[in-house]
Protein backbone atom coordinates (compact mmCIF):
# COMPACT_ATOMS: atom_id res chain seq x y z
CA UNK A 1 0.00 0.00 0.00
CA UNK A 2 2.82 2.35 1.04
CA UNK A 3 4.54 2.52 -2.87
CA UNK A 4 1.28 3.40 -4.34
CA UNK A 5 -0.12 5.97 -1.95
CA UNK A 6 3.58 7.59 -2.33
CA UNK A 7 3.48 7.53 -6.09
CA UNK A 8 0.08 8.99 -5.46
CA UNK A 9 1.06 11.61 -3.36
CA UNK A 10 3.77 12.77 -5.61
CA UNK A 11 1.87 12.75 -8.76
CA UNK A 12 -0.89 14.41 -6.92
CA UNK A 13 1.99 16.98 -5.16
CA UNK A 14 2.74 17.42 -9.05
CA UNK A 15 -0.34 18.11 -10.50
CA UNK A 16 -1.45 19.88 -7.68
CA UNK A 17 2.19 22.32 -7.98
CA UNK A 18 0.53 23.62 -10.96
CA UNK A 19 -3.07 23.33 -9.93
CA UNK A 20 -2.09 25.37 -6.83
CA UNK A 21 0.46 27.86 -8.09
CA UNK A 22 -1.40 28.50 -10.80
CA UNK A 23 -4.71 29.12 -8.88
CA UNK A 24 -2.92 30.81 -5.78
CA UNK A 25 -1.65 32.77 -7.27
CA UNK A 26 -4.99 33.79 -9.64
CA UNK A 27 -6.75 34.31 -5.86
CA UNK A 28 -3.89 35.83 -4.53
CA UNK A 29 -3.22 38.55 -7.50
CA UNK A 30 -6.06 38.18 -9.82
CA UNK A 31 -8.78 38.11 -7.54
CA UNK A 32 -8.49 41.11 -5.87
CA UNK A 33 -7.18 42.91 -8.64
CA UNK A 34 -10.32 42.33 -10.55
CA UNK A 35 -12.72 42.95 -8.02
CA UNK A 36 -10.74 46.09 -6.86
CA UNK A 37 -10.82 47.22 -10.48
CA UNK A 38 -14.16 46.54 -11.70
CA UNK A 39 -17.75 46.58 -10.84
CA UNK A 40 -19.96 43.64 -9.60
CA UNK A 41 -22.01 43.97 -12.94
CA UNK A 42 -18.65 43.49 -15.09
CA UNK A 43 -17.52 40.58 -12.79
CA UNK A 44 -20.87 39.32 -13.09
CA UNK A 45 -20.58 39.42 -17.10
CA UNK A 46 -16.86 37.47 -16.76
CA UNK A 47 -18.78 34.81 -14.11
CA UNK A 48 -21.17 33.75 -16.59
CA UNK A 49 -19.31 34.37 -19.64
CA UNK A 50 -16.69 31.45 -18.28
CA UNK A 51 -19.23 29.40 -17.06
CA UNK A 52 -20.88 29.02 -20.28
CA UNK A 53 -17.17 28.64 -21.24
CA UNK A 54 -17.33 25.58 -18.80
CA UNK A 55 -20.54 23.90 -20.98
CA UNK A 56 -18.64 24.43 -24.45
CA UNK A 57 -15.35 22.43 -22.90
CA UNK A 58 -17.92 19.60 -22.88
CA UNK A 59 -19.07 18.94 -26.68
CA UNK A 60 -15.51 20.67 -27.63
CA UNK A 61 -13.62 17.64 -25.92
CA UNK A 62 -16.43 15.18 -25.52
CA UNK A 63 -14.54 13.52 -23.22
CA UNK A 64 -11.32 11.68 -25.16
CA UNK A 65 -8.97 12.46 -22.88
CA UNK A 66 -10.54 9.52 -20.55
CA UNK A 67 -11.08 7.43 -23.42
CA UNK A 68 -7.48 7.73 -24.09
CA UNK A 69 -6.95 6.77 -20.48
CA UNK A 70 -8.73 3.66 -21.29
CA UNK A 71 -6.79 2.54 -24.61
CA UNK A 72 -4.03 3.83 -24.30
CA UNK A 73 -2.88 2.55 -20.67
CA UNK A 74 0.07 0.06 -22.15
CA UNK A 75 2.72 1.16 -24.14
CA UNK A 76 2.29 -0.46 -26.86
CA UNK A 77 -1.55 1.66 -27.32
CA UNK A 78 -0.51 4.32 -26.40
CA UNK A 79 0.60 6.24 -29.90
CA UNK A 80 -2.64 5.24 -31.89
CA UNK A 81 -4.79 6.32 -29.12
CA UNK A 82 -2.72 9.53 -28.79
CA UNK A 83 -3.21 10.17 -32.46
CA UNK A 84 -6.80 8.48 -32.83
CA UNK A 85 -7.69 11.01 -29.91
CA UNK A 86 -5.78 14.17 -31.14
CA UNK A 87 -7.20 14.08 -34.68
CA UNK A 88 -11.22 13.78 -33.81
CA UNK A 89 -10.35 16.38 -31.49
CA UNK A 90 -8.58 18.48 -34.41
CA UNK A 91 -11.72 18.33 -36.85
CA UNK A 92 -14.23 18.85 -34.62
CA UNK A 93 -12.81 21.65 -33.09
CA UNK A 94 -12.43 23.48 -36.66
CA UNK A 95 -15.70 22.98 -37.06
CA UNK A 96 -17.81 23.34 -33.85
CA UNK A 97 -15.48 26.76 -33.83
CA UNK A 98 -16.77 28.14 -36.72
CA UNK A 99 -20.03 27.30 -36.07
CA UNK A 100 -20.37 28.90 -33.28
CA UNK A 101 -18.68 32.01 -34.50
CA UNK A 102 -21.04 31.93 -37.40
CA UNK A 103 -24.09 32.61 -34.75
CA UNK A 104 -21.59 34.57 -32.22
CA UNK A 105 -24.46 37.87 -32.95
CA UNK A 106 -27.72 35.48 -32.32
CA UNK A 107 -25.53 34.30 -29.07
CA UNK A 108 -25.02 37.57 -27.89
CA UNK A 109 -28.21 38.80 -28.17
CA UNK A 110 -29.38 35.28 -26.17
CA UNK A 111 -27.26 36.14 -23.33
CA UNK A 112 -29.02 39.96 -23.28
CA UNK A 113 -25.36 41.18 -24.70
CA UNK A 114 -25.89 42.39 -28.21
CA UNK A 115 -23.23 44.92 -27.58
CA UNK A 116 -20.51 42.48 -26.82
CA UNK A 117 -20.38 39.98 -29.31
CA UNK A 118 -16.60 40.18 -29.33
CA UNK A 119 -17.04 39.16 -26.04
CA UNK A 120 -18.95 35.81 -26.91
CA UNK A 121 -16.35 35.22 -30.31
CA UNK A 122 -12.96 35.61 -27.56
CA UNK A 123 -14.92 33.29 -25.06
CA UNK A 124 -15.47 30.73 -27.89
CA UNK A 125 -11.48 30.64 -29.51
CA UNK A 126 -10.50 30.61 -25.67
CA UNK A 127 -12.53 27.11 -25.50
CA UNK A 128 -11.84 25.70 -29.39
CA UNK A 129 -7.98 26.49 -28.05
CA UNK A 130 -8.55 24.65 -24.63
CA UNK A 131 -9.85 21.85 -26.41
CA UNK A 132 -6.74 21.45 -28.51
CA UNK A 133 -4.32 21.30 -25.66
CA UNK A 134 -6.47 18.85 -23.84
CA UNK A 135 -5.21 15.46 -25.34
CA UNK A 136 -1.24 16.64 -24.91
CA UNK A 137 -2.10 17.52 -21.68
CA UNK A 138 -3.74 13.77 -21.18
CA UNK A 139 -0.71 12.19 -23.15
CA UNK A 140 1.67 14.13 -20.41
CA UNK A 141 -0.48 12.88 -17.34
CA UNK A 142 -0.33 8.73 -18.68
CA UNK A 143 3.29 9.33 -19.45
CA UNK A 144 3.21 10.57 -15.61
CA UNK A 145 5.19 13.35 -16.81
CA UNK A 146 3.76 15.20 -13.96
CA UNK A 147 6.80 17.84 -13.91
CA UNK A 148 6.26 19.01 -17.56
CA UNK A 149 2.47 18.93 -17.31
CA UNK A 150 2.93 21.64 -14.07
CA UNK A 151 5.59 23.09 -15.93
CA UNK A 152 3.07 24.31 -18.76
CA UNK A 153 -0.05 25.47 -16.76
CA UNK A 154 2.58 27.49 -14.48
CA UNK A 155 4.10 29.32 -17.70
CA UNK A 156 0.50 29.91 -19.10
CA UNK A 157 -1.26 30.83 -16.09
CA UNK A 158 1.99 33.64 -15.54
CA UNK A 159 1.51 34.80 -19.02
CA UNK A 160 -2.47 34.78 -18.38
CA UNK A 161 -1.61 37.14 -14.99
CA UNK A 162 0.82 39.23 -16.84
CA UNK A 163 -1.44 40.03 -19.77
CA UNK A 164 -4.34 41.18 -17.64
CA UNK A 165 -2.15 43.34 -15.14
CA UNK A 166 -0.59 44.92 -18.40
CA UNK A 167 -3.86 45.39 -20.44
CA UNK A 168 -5.90 46.73 -17.33
CA UNK A 169 -3.52 48.79 -15.30
CA UNK A 170 -0.66 49.58 -18.22
CA UNK A 171 -2.90 50.01 -20.77
CA UNK A 172 -4.60 53.38 -20.25
CA UNK A 173 -1.20 54.77 -19.09
CA UNK A 174 -0.06 54.22 -22.39
CA UNK A 175 -2.94 55.20 -24.67
CA UNK A 176 -3.29 58.83 -22.82
CA UNK A 177 0.57 59.32 -23.62
CA UNK A 178 0.56 57.01 -26.74
CA UNK A 179 3.09 54.89 -26.26
CA UNK A 180 4.03 51.63 -27.91
CA UNK A 181 1.86 52.61 -30.41
CA UNK A 182 -1.39 52.28 -27.82
CA UNK A 183 -3.44 54.46 -30.15
CA UNK A 184 -3.19 51.26 -32.53
CA UNK A 185 -4.32 48.50 -30.34
CA UNK A 186 -5.97 49.70 -27.36
CA UNK A 187 -9.38 50.22 -26.36
CA UNK A 188 -10.02 52.11 -23.70
CA UNK A 189 -13.99 50.64 -23.38
CA UNK A 190 -12.85 47.13 -23.42
CA UNK A 191 -13.39 46.58 -19.81
CA UNK A 192 -13.44 43.11 -18.28
CA UNK A 193 -12.57 41.96 -22.07
CA UNK A 194 -9.51 42.62 -21.66
CA UNK A 195 -9.70 39.46 -18.88
CA UNK A 196 -11.01 37.39 -22.26
CA UNK A 197 -7.65 38.60 -24.78
CA UNK A 198 -5.27 37.72 -21.91
CA UNK A 199 -6.63 34.34 -21.58
CA UNK A 200 -6.77 34.00 -25.45
CA UNK A 201 -3.46 34.95 -26.15
CA UNK A 202 -1.81 33.05 -23.19
CA UNK A 203 -3.91 29.96 -24.58
CA UNK A 204 -2.12 30.49 -27.94
CA UNK A 205 1.24 30.33 -25.88
CA UNK A 206 0.40 27.00 -24.43
CA UNK A 207 -0.73 24.92 -27.70
CA UNK A 208 2.53 26.48 -28.88
CA UNK A 209 4.50 25.01 -26.11
CA UNK A 210 2.67 21.64 -26.59
CA UNK A 211 3.24 21.58 -30.29
CA UNK A 212 6.36 19.83 -30.27
CA UNK A 213 4.13 16.46 -28.90
CA UNK A 214 2.16 17.03 -31.66
CA UNK A 215 5.16 16.50 -34.62
CA UNK A 216 6.76 14.40 -32.90
CA UNK A 217 4.40 11.56 -32.22
CA UNK A 218 2.42 12.33 -36.12
CA UNK A 219 6.59 12.09 -37.66
CA UNK A 220 7.15 8.65 -35.34
CA UNK A 221 4.54 7.00 -36.76
CA UNK A 222 6.15 3.57 -37.05
CA UNK A 223 4.08 2.09 -40.01
CA UNK A 224 0.87 3.50 -38.09
CA UNK A 225 -1.87 5.52 -39.58
CA UNK A 226 -3.22 8.92 -38.19
CA UNK A 227 -6.55 7.75 -37.53
CA UNK A 228 -7.80 4.27 -36.73
CA UNK A 229 -11.83 4.37 -37.10
CA UNK A 230 -11.75 1.51 -35.13
CA UNK A 231 -9.92 2.24 -32.50
CA UNK A 232 -12.05 5.62 -32.46
CA UNK A 233 -15.42 3.78 -32.66
CA UNK A 234 -14.50 2.21 -29.26
CA UNK A 235 -13.07 5.11 -27.76
CA UNK A 236 -16.74 6.90 -28.60
CA UNK A 237 -18.52 4.02 -27.00
CA UNK A 238 -16.94 4.33 -24.09
CA UNK A 239 -16.49 8.00 -23.94
CA UNK A 240 -20.08 8.36 -24.84
CA UNK A 241 -21.90 8.06 -21.20
CA UNK A 242 -19.09 9.61 -20.17
CA UNK A 243 -20.02 12.56 -22.19
CA UNK A 244 -23.22 12.75 -20.46
CA UNK A 245 -21.57 12.55 -17.08
CA UNK A 246 -19.68 15.87 -17.79
CA UNK A 247 -22.10 17.50 -18.75
CA UNK A 248 -23.90 16.82 -15.88
CA UNK A 249 -20.80 17.45 -13.98
CA UNK A 250 -20.45 21.41 -15.47
CA UNK A 251 -24.47 21.90 -14.96
CA UNK A 252 -23.57 20.78 -11.32
CA UNK A 253 -20.17 23.26 -11.26
CA UNK A 254 -21.09 26.16 -12.98
CA UNK A 255 -25.47 25.77 -14.16
CA UNK A 256 -25.94 28.06 -10.78
CA UNK A 257 -24.43 31.79 -12.46
CA UNK A 258 -26.51 31.58 -15.04
CA UNK A 259 -29.46 30.50 -13.72
CA UNK A 260 -29.09 33.41 -10.76
CA UNK A 261 -29.14 35.93 -13.44
CA UNK A 262 -32.56 34.27 -14.68
CA UNK A 263 -34.14 33.62 -11.80
CA UNK A 264 -32.79 36.66 -9.05
CA UNK A 265 -35.47 39.95 -9.64
CA UNK A 266 -34.18 43.53 -10.64
CA UNK A 267 -32.77 45.22 -13.77
CA UNK A 268 -29.99 43.42 -15.84
CA UNK A 269 -27.25 45.60 -14.13
CA UNK A 270 -28.66 44.04 -10.47
CA UNK A 271 -28.39 40.62 -11.57
CA UNK A 272 -25.59 40.64 -12.94
CA UNK A 273 -24.06 42.55 -9.89
CA UNK A 274 -25.49 39.49 -7.83
CA UNK A 275 -23.82 36.85 -10.13
CA UNK A 276 -20.41 39.09 -9.79
CA UNK A 277 -20.74 38.78 -5.57
CA UNK A 278 -21.28 34.85 -6.16
CA UNK A 279 -18.12 34.25 -8.27
CA UNK A 280 -15.62 36.57 -6.34
CA UNK A 281 -16.82 34.84 -3.05
CA UNK A 282 -16.95 31.27 -5.03
CA UNK A 283 -13.49 32.05 -5.21
CA UNK A 284 -12.86 31.96 -2.08
CA UNK A 285 -13.20 28.19 -1.95
CA UNK A 286 -10.66 27.80 -4.27
CA UNK A 287 -8.48 26.00 -1.71
CA UNK A 288 -11.04 23.20 -1.43
CA UNK A 289 -11.30 22.83 -5.15
CA UNK A 290 -7.44 22.64 -5.91
CA UNK A 291 -6.88 19.64 -3.41
CA UNK A 292 -9.91 17.92 -4.87
CA UNK A 293 -8.83 18.93 -8.95
CA UNK A 294 -5.09 17.62 -8.11
CA UNK A 295 -6.13 14.51 -6.70
CA UNK A 296 -8.52 14.62 -9.89
CA UNK A 297 -5.85 14.90 -12.36
CA UNK A 298 -3.26 12.38 -10.66
CA UNK A 299 -6.20 9.61 -9.37
CA UNK A 300 -7.70 8.45 -12.72
CA UNK A 301 -4.94 7.48 -14.18
CA UNK A 302 -3.08 6.20 -10.90
CA UNK A 303 -6.00 3.87 -10.21
CA UNK A 304 -6.31 2.63 -14.12
CA UNK A 305 -2.52 1.43 -13.34
CA UNK A 306 -3.35 0.00 -9.99
CA UNK A 307 -6.82 -1.88 -10.58
CA UNK A 308 -5.37 -5.44 -11.66
CA UNK A 309 -2.87 -5.48 -8.26
CA UNK A 310 -3.80 -7.01 -5.31
CA UNK A 311 -4.97 -4.93 -2.28
CA UNK A 312 -6.18 -2.09 -4.77
CA UNK A 313 -9.44 -1.83 -2.89
CA UNK A 314 -7.85 -1.16 0.18
CA UNK A 315 -5.07 0.85 -1.33
CA UNK A 316 -8.45 2.96 -2.86
CA UNK A 317 -10.53 3.13 0.87
CA UNK A 318 -6.97 4.29 2.39
CA UNK A 319 -7.19 7.02 -0.54
CA UNK A 320 -10.75 7.91 0.34
CA UNK A 321 -9.90 8.22 4.31
CA UNK A 322 -6.76 10.43 3.57
CA UNK A 323 -8.22 12.55 1.26
CA UNK A 324 -11.01 13.29 3.64
CA UNK A 325 -8.72 14.10 6.25
CA UNK A 326 -7.02 16.97 4.25
CA UNK A 327 -9.85 18.02 2.72
CA UNK A 328 -11.18 18.76 6.85
CA UNK A 329 -7.88 20.65 7.41
CA UNK A 330 -8.36 22.78 4.22
CA UNK A 331 -12.42 23.61 5.30
CA UNK A 332 -11.22 24.02 9.03
CA UNK A 333 -8.14 26.22 8.00
CA UNK A 334 -10.26 28.40 6.09
CA UNK A 335 -13.13 29.11 7.69
CA UNK A 336 -11.36 29.94 11.23
CA UNK A 337 -9.01 32.03 9.28
CA UNK A 338 -11.98 34.14 7.00
CA UNK A 339 -11.28 37.59 9.37
CA UNK A 340 -8.05 37.36 6.32
CA UNK A 341 -9.54 35.65 3.36
CA UNK A 342 -12.34 38.45 3.50
CA UNK A 343 -9.72 40.93 2.01
CA UNK A 344 -9.15 38.99 -1.00
CA UNK A 345 -11.97 40.30 -2.29
CA UNK A 346 -13.42 44.31 -2.50
CA UNK A 347 -15.65 45.57 0.08
CA UNK A 348 -18.52 45.71 -1.98
CA UNK A 349 -18.16 41.71 -2.55
CA UNK A 350 -17.56 40.06 0.80
CA UNK A 351 -21.61 40.67 1.63
CA UNK A 352 -21.43 36.86 0.01
CA UNK A 353 -19.13 35.47 2.46
CA UNK A 354 -21.51 33.26 3.98
CA UNK A 355 -21.91 30.97 1.17
CA UNK A 356 -18.21 29.93 1.71
CA UNK A 357 -18.46 27.28 4.51
CA UNK A 358 -21.19 25.70 2.20
CA UNK A 359 -19.32 25.91 -0.96
CA UNK A 360 -16.23 24.50 0.79
CA UNK A 361 -18.38 21.02 2.27
CA UNK A 362 -19.70 21.01 -1.29
CA UNK A 363 -16.47 20.34 -3.49
CA UNK A 364 -15.38 18.08 -0.06
CA UNK A 365 -17.40 16.14 -0.75
CA UNK A 366 -17.04 16.52 -4.34
CA UNK A 367 -13.53 15.00 -4.08
CA UNK A 368 -14.92 12.24 -1.92
CA UNK A 369 -17.29 11.79 -5.24
CA UNK A 370 -14.48 11.55 -7.17
CA UNK A 371 -12.70 8.55 -5.09
CA UNK A 372 -15.28 6.83 -4.36
CA UNK A 373 -17.00 6.88 -8.31
CA UNK A 374 -13.68 5.05 -9.34
CA UNK A 375 -15.56 1.78 -9.79
CA UNK A 376 -17.55 2.11 -12.67
CA UNK A 377 -14.71 3.42 -14.68
CA UNK A 378 -12.66 0.32 -13.69
CA UNK A 379 -15.68 -1.91 -14.07
CA UNK A 380 -16.85 -0.50 -17.24
CA UNK A 381 -20.43 0.79 -15.89
CA UNK A 382 -19.43 3.99 -17.21
CA UNK A 383 -23.37 3.95 -17.95
CA UNK A 384 -23.93 3.90 -14.32
CA UNK A 385 -22.11 7.02 -14.02
CA UNK A 386 -23.80 8.55 -16.31
CA UNK A 387 -27.38 8.02 -14.39
CA UNK A 388 -25.18 9.27 -11.00
CA UNK A 389 -24.45 12.27 -12.94
CA UNK A 390 -27.71 12.76 -14.60
CA UNK A 391 -29.45 12.57 -11.10
CA UNK A 392 -27.06 15.25 -9.51
CA UNK A 393 -28.03 17.45 -12.63
CA UNK A 394 -31.50 16.94 -11.67
CA UNK A 395 -31.22 17.74 -7.97
CA UNK A 396 -29.39 20.98 -9.26
CA UNK A 397 -31.95 22.27 -11.28
CA UNK A 398 -34.27 21.96 -8.73
CA UNK A 399 -32.47 22.74 -5.86
CA UNK A 400 -31.35 26.26 -8.06
CA UNK A 401 -35.42 26.42 -9.05
CA UNK A 402 -36.67 26.13 -5.67
CA UNK A 403 -33.92 27.86 -3.74
CA UNK A 404 -32.58 30.48 -5.86
CA UNK A 405 -36.03 32.42 -5.68
CA UNK A 406 -36.22 32.00 -1.99
CA UNK A 407 -32.60 32.70 -0.52
CA UNK A 408 -30.68 34.33 -3.52
CA UNK A 409 -27.19 33.40 -3.98
CA UNK A 410 -27.40 31.41 -0.69
CA UNK A 411 -29.58 29.24 -2.70
CA UNK A 412 -27.44 28.25 -5.21
CA UNK A 413 -24.63 27.72 -3.01
CA UNK A 414 -27.28 25.51 -1.06
CA UNK A 415 -27.43 23.29 -4.54
CA UNK A 416 -24.64 23.16 -5.18
CA UNK A 417 -24.08 21.01 -1.57
CA UNK A 418 -27.22 19.05 -1.82
CA UNK A 419 -26.00 17.90 -5.68
CA UNK A 420 -22.18 17.11 -4.53
CA UNK A 421 -23.62 15.47 -1.35
CA UNK A 422 -26.60 13.22 -3.15
CA UNK A 423 -24.27 11.89 -5.59
CA UNK A 424 -21.83 10.65 -3.24
CA UNK A 425 -23.94 9.11 -1.52
CA UNK A 426 -25.57 7.33 -4.68
CA UNK A 427 -22.30 6.42 -5.78
CA UNK A 428 -21.06 4.78 -2.62
CA UNK A 429 -24.45 2.82 -2.37
CA UNK A 430 -24.31 1.58 -5.66
CA UNK A 431 -20.30 0.58 -5.72
CA UNK A 432 -20.67 -1.35 -2.81
CA UNK A 433 -23.13 -3.41 -4.98
CA UNK A 434 -21.14 -3.42 -7.97
CA UNK A 435 -17.74 -3.39 -6.56
CA UNK A 436 -17.25 -3.45 -3.22
CA UNK A 437 -14.65 -0.91 -1.40
CA UNK A 438 -14.03 -0.92 2.03
CA UNK A 439 -14.03 2.19 3.21
CA UNK A 440 -13.81 3.21 6.22
CA UNK A 441 -16.89 5.30 7.31
CA UNK A 442 -16.79 5.19 10.86
CA UNK A 443 -13.31 7.86 10.60
CA UNK A 444 -14.54 9.45 7.62
CA UNK A 445 -17.53 10.64 9.08
CA UNK A 446 -16.23 11.41 12.39
CA UNK A 447 -13.26 13.43 11.15
CA UNK A 448 -15.86 15.32 9.16
CA UNK A 449 -17.89 15.88 12.09
CA UNK A 450 -15.06 17.27 14.17
CA UNK A 451 -14.37 19.83 11.59
CA UNK A 452 -17.94 21.16 11.62
CA UNK A 453 -17.95 20.73 15.10
CA UNK A 454 -15.19 23.06 15.59
CA UNK A 455 -16.19 25.17 13.31
CA UNK A 456 -19.02 25.93 14.74
CA UNK A 457 -17.66 26.39 18.19
CA UNK A 458 -15.49 29.15 16.79
CA UNK A 459 -18.14 30.84 15.16
CA UNK A 460 -20.23 31.25 18.53
CA UNK A 461 -16.75 32.21 20.27
CA UNK A 462 -15.38 34.71 17.23
CA UNK A 463 -18.91 36.13 17.66
CA UNK A 464 -18.18 37.98 20.94
CA UNK A 465 -15.55 40.01 19.55
CA UNK A 466 -16.51 43.02 17.38
CA UNK A 467 -13.45 42.99 15.26
CA UNK A 468 -10.49 41.04 14.47
CA UNK A 469 -7.28 41.15 17.38
CA UNK A 470 -4.39 38.73 17.54
CA UNK A 471 -6.44 37.28 20.41
CA UNK A 472 -9.15 36.09 17.61
CA UNK A 473 -6.08 35.77 15.58
CA UNK A 474 -4.65 32.96 17.99
CA UNK A 475 -8.07 31.72 18.77
CA UNK A 476 -8.40 30.69 15.25
CA UNK A 477 -5.16 29.04 14.96
CA UNK A 478 -5.04 27.05 18.24
CA UNK A 479 -8.43 25.37 17.01
CA UNK A 480 -7.39 24.27 13.57
CA UNK A 481 -3.89 23.12 15.26
CA UNK A 482 -5.81 21.28 17.41
CA UNK A 483 -7.48 19.40 15.16
CA UNK A 484 -4.47 18.65 13.31
CA UNK A 485 -3.01 17.42 16.60
CA UNK A 486 -6.08 15.13 17.57
CA UNK A 487 -5.95 13.47 13.69
CA UNK A 488 -2.01 13.06 14.73
CA UNK A 489 -2.30 10.99 17.51
CA UNK A 490 -5.74 9.24 15.84
CA UNK A 491 -3.77 7.83 12.63
CA UNK A 492 -0.18 9.00 13.28
CA UNK A 493 0.73 5.01 13.59
CA UNK A 494 -0.98 5.19 10.37
CA UNK A 495 0.54 7.82 8.47
CA UNK A 496 3.90 6.75 10.28
CA UNK A 497 4.04 3.68 9.24
CA UNK A 498 3.01 4.57 5.33
CA UNK A 499 6.39 7.26 5.72
CA UNK A 500 8.75 4.82 6.65
CA UNK A 501 7.66 2.14 4.03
Amino acid sequence: MSAQIKNLAKQTALYGLSSIATRVLAFVFLTPFLTYSFSTGEMGIQTELYSWAAFLLIPFTYRMETAMFRFGSKQEELLPAFRTAAMSIIFSTIFLAGLLLYFSGSLAAWLEYPEKQQYIVWIILIVALDALVAIPFAMLRLEEKALKFATIKIINMLSYLGLVFFFVSAGPTLYIKEWLFAGYWFNPFTGIGWVFIANLIANILTLGMLMPAYIKLFRNREGQPFFDTELWKKMMVYAGPLIIVGLAAVINEVLDRSLLKMLLPGELDVRLAQVGIYGACYKIAIFMNLLTQAFNYAAEPFFFKHAAKDGSRQLYADVALLFTIVGCLVFLGVMVHMDIFQYFVAAPFREGLLIVPILLLANLFLGLYYSVSTWFKLADKTTMGAYISVIGAFITIIANLTLIPLLGYSGAAWATLLCYAGMLSLSYYLGQKHYPIPYDLNKILTYLGAALLLYLIHYLLRSLFTQATFLTFSLSTLIWVGYLVGIWVLEGKNLRGILKR
